[in-house]
């Protein structure tokens, strides 16, 4: 039997190359380990629990999905199958179905050689390295999985398209979306199908690009949030004179924003504008940010009378402390937002509709609504430097700035009046990545973030 890489557990998904990391045998002792783990976490008989399954549009999917379907079954589990979907309609299917767990066979925004899966527990809680994930894989890559359950699982199939797309427009009024022109990039990942019939039902003129889910990507990887690959978007954007332009991910829960400018929307001042949106409809609502995030939301969630409250980064981190606070609305810097009225899941179908909806009631583009967040809150982006002792390092840069106010929630935040900062090492590298952002000018960001590079490679 083969010998299964452990590194393809990741912090939170599992993930590798096919098929030399992971191939249909890995998928099924995968879903095999993965119905016990669920089954441990509930005190309960692998034969009676229910688990999702979905899948992306990846060439290696349909394979990989059936063995991991293969896996659960033999485990004793039962699968509801849901066929080729984006990411956030697993979830969907997870919360709306009160099921036990759900495997999305997908490698999201990865280039095309990679395959994995996202995993989840009931409520759609995903699980982490440190919370399920290295449990499946200690028990995926034991060498022998055991005799299959004595009564195999039910495979089931549903179509849950129509009533997600339900789901997904209750959060706007379609009738107050205006005419306007908008860029779509799918990515040929999953957009298409998933958000195309929705978009087909509001007032505005598509400009659909790369929309067919195809595999191969032959247009560009499935990662906006790297320059190369939104270079099209934003020229497509100017030489069309559009309003907006939105592109996706491979398996679509995240979307990114360009405004009429063509400028990259920042995930801070999307969240922002997310909260201020959501806030506008439940008065005193709850918002979480990550540690990474600008002061600007912040500034919104308090400004609009609701209650801001910063979170560790990571989706698991995200849905566990929205329920628990009640909050209605979290967003992270790197393109997740979460949405308590959709099972606290992340979505990339939900945004694009609030945001065409915001533009339409704030009878602006996007580029004006930004203005007051640009010209005020100066940001670095995130940087990555290498290093080796990362704990050492983070106590060292504690101790430099140790008149500012210090956080270790999530690696090493540091406060300031007119500046801050965030330090956090990388789950899987040996990286700190660094957040800063001034509320002086550009220069004075500069000027500081060279400040703590510096102490960082020193």
């Amino acid at each position: 039997m083969k010998t299964i890489d452990p590194g393809i557990f990741k912090a939170y998904d599992v993930r590798g190359i096919y098929p030399e990391q992971m191939d249909p045998d890995v998928a099924y002792r995968v879903g095999r380990a993965f119905a016990r783990v669920l089954a441990d976490e509930y005190s309960a008989r692998p034969e009676e629990l229910q688990i999702g399954l979905g899948r992306d549009m990846r060439l290696s999917a349909p394979a990989m999905a059936a063995r991991y379907a293969d896996g659960i079954r033999d485990a004793g589990a039962s699968v509801l199958d849901i066929g080729m979907v984006g990411t956030e309609m697993l979830y969907f299917a997870v919360g709306s179905r009160s099921l036990d767990g759900g495997l999305m066979c997908t490698a999201s925004h990865n280039p095309k050689a990679y395959t994995g899966a996202k995993l989840v527990k009931r409520g759609a809680i995903a699980l982490s390295g440190d919370a399920g994930i290295a449990e499946v894989g200690r028990l995926a890559t034991q060498s022998d999985p055991g005799e299959p359950a004595p009564r195999r699982g039910e495979l089931l199939r549903e179509d849950i398209g129509e009533e997600f797309r339900k789901a997904a427009l209750s959060f706007i009024d379609p009738s107050r979306v205006r005419a306007m022109r908008v860029v779509l990039d799918g990515g040929n990942g999953m957009a298409g199908p998933m958000v195309g019939p929705l978009l087909d039902e509001l007032a505005i003129e598509q400009v659909p690009t790369f929309w067919e889910p195809n595999g191969e990507f032959p247009d560009h990887e499935p990662n906006p949030l790297l320059p190369e690959n939104r270079r099209f978007v934003v020229e497509k954007v100017l030489s069309e004179g559009a309003e907006l332009g939105i592109a996706w991910d491979g398996d679509a829960d995240r979307c990114f924003f360009i405004d009429d400018t063509g400028q990259f929307v920042d995930g801070d001042f999307l969240t922002a504008l997310l909260a201020e949106s959501i806030l506008h409809k439940q008065r005193g609502a709850t918002i979480l940010y990550d540690v990474r995030a600008s002061r600007a939301v912040r500034d919104t969630v308090e400004r609009a009378g609701g209650t801001a409250l910063v979170n560790r980064v990571g989706h698991a981190f995200f849905k566990t402390r929205m329920r628990a606070e009640g909050a209605a609305f979290g967003g992270e810097v790197s393109g997740h937002y979460y949405f308590r009225d959709f099972y606290c899941a992340d979505s990339g179908t939900i945004p694009a509709l609030l945001i065409l909806e915001l533009l339409s009631l704030e009878g602006k583009r996007l580029s004006e609504l930004l203005a007051p967040y640009r010209e005020r809150y100066f940001i670095s982006g995130e940087i990555n430097s290498e290093v080796a002792d990362q704990e050492g390092k983070m106590r060292e840069i504690a101790e430099r700035y140790s008149d500012g106010e210090i956080s270790h929630l999530d690696g090493v935040s540091v406060d300031y009046d007119d500046w801050h900062f965030n330090v956090r090492p990388s789950n899987t590298e040996p990286l700190l990545r660094l957040n800063l952002e001034s509320l002086v000018s550009r220069e004075h960001m500069e000027q500081k973030r060279d400040e703590v590079l510096e102490l960082i490679r020193s």
